[in-house]
């Protein structure tokens, strides 16, 4: 079942502020009750992704290429060094950051970006294991093909499955010429293990016309990407044209669409490929229309909200919002929007190991915000 977000649909949130520590605390008002806002930390340059350490501090990405560790209370540590080289450029830079299942006893950490070379430019995943103040004997393991010289749709959310492996989300780098040819990882959702090998059980292992590190096909740029705490299912969201974003749970060698349907139009508002829907290709859960710009994603499972246990949560680049969406197994039942008068990109959304979700602005002055209950 599709569920189409149909604007205009909603209230206005308010907003009052109160003081809390050095930073002032936003208030907004919700269907569960009011949210307080806090700032744990700012004067990150536009930060991309965020990840919890065991001890509580934070490692996040900005897009011109620095990693950090934010501690608790929002302290900011220097860059750290042992980063590889990015293109930072359009929406190229360094961008998702995640921990290897096993980090408690091998410290590695994950990193996606935009990496510069002949032709232009490509996602890339590199991983090293964390020091006090770097990143030591960092290794890339694994590079999208071909790079290309347009600055966009790099995707670059890395997600651990239940099983150990890794999905990295793609996008079509702006371009469809090279989303038919399977050897090419455009448009694609890529499954690798942890070393950057091939796992023999993906679905095209052994067919000679695709690339086997390929899991499924058709997304323009997935810039979501979570699991779902009960199944285990991989959920992502991903941008569409004008209109069109769409979640999906994407499936073993299963094709979404792009460009051959879409919800959306082309920016010149002509139609885009074949209309919404044909044989062979799957339908989204839910999307919107217009497009709200989604990023980062996140179940929540925590006890801080009792109302939101088990719902989905979307930012939104071009609202400056996020999205609260009521799951029924499969199937989104209901939206809700919040924090639309903070006037901030959000860009990655993740629950702490305290039970708060936690989010990041994507600013020049980017923030570390903490969603708590109003007391």
């Amino acid at each position: 079942m599709v569920v189409r977000w149909l604007a205009g649909a909603f209230m206005p949130l308010t907003v009052v502020m109160a003081a809390s520590g050095s930073f002032a605390a936003e208030s907004y008002q919700s269907r569960s009750g009011t949210i307080s806002v806090v700032t744990v930390t700012d004067g990150l340059e536009e930060p991309w992704g965020l990840a919890f350490l065991p001890d509580g501090r934070m490692l996040v990405t900005e897009k011109e290429g620095r990693l950090r560790i934010v501690a608790p209370d929002g302290r900011l540590s220097e860059p750290l060094g042992g980063v590889p080289e990015v293109y930072d450029g359009g929406q190229g830079g360094l961008l998702d950051v995640a921990l290897d299942p096993d980090f408690a006893s091998n410290r590695l950490v994950y990193l996606s970006y935009s990496e510069p070379g002949d032709g232009g430019a490509g996602t890339a995943v590199a991983r090293g294991k964390l020091a006090e103040d770097r990143l030591d004997g960092l290794e890339v393991i694994w590079r999208q093909q071909p790079k290309l010289g347009t600055g966009q749709h790099f995707g670059s959310r890395l997600v651990f499955l239940p099983d150990g492996t890794m999905i990295v989300t793609l996008g079509d780098r702006n371009t469809r010429s090279y989303i038919p040819d399977m050897k090419a990882q455009i448009g694609k959702l890529v499954r690798i293990n942890r070393d950057g090998s091939i796992p023999q059980d993906n679905p095209f292992v052994g067919d000679g016309a695709y690339s086997p590190d390929i899991y499924s096909l058709g997304h323009r740029n997935v810039q979501g990407a979570t699991l779902h705490p009960e199944t285990g299912q991989l959920w992502t969201v991903e941008h569409g044209a004008r209109g069109g974003d769409e979640i999906n749970i994407p499936e073993p060698g299963k094709n979404y669409g792009w460009p051959v349907i879409s919800y959306g139009r082309e920016y010149t508002g002509g139609k885009i490929g074949e209309g919404t829907s044909k044989p062979g290709l799957e339908q989204p859960v839910y999307y919107w229309d217009p497009s709200i710009a989604p990023s980062g994603m996140t179940f929540y499972t925590g006890d801080k909200f009792p109302a939101w246990k088990g719902d989905l949560f979307v930012g939104a680049l071009k609202f400056h919002l996020l999205a609260r969406l009521e799951v029924d197994g499969n199937r989104i039942v209901r939206e809700e929007r919040l924090l639309e008068d903070m006037g901030d990109r959000i860009r990655d959304v993740r629950q702490g190991p305290d039970g708060y979700l936690y989010l990041l602005t994507d600013e020049d002055d980017g923030r570390i915000l903490r969603l708590e209950p109003a007391s």
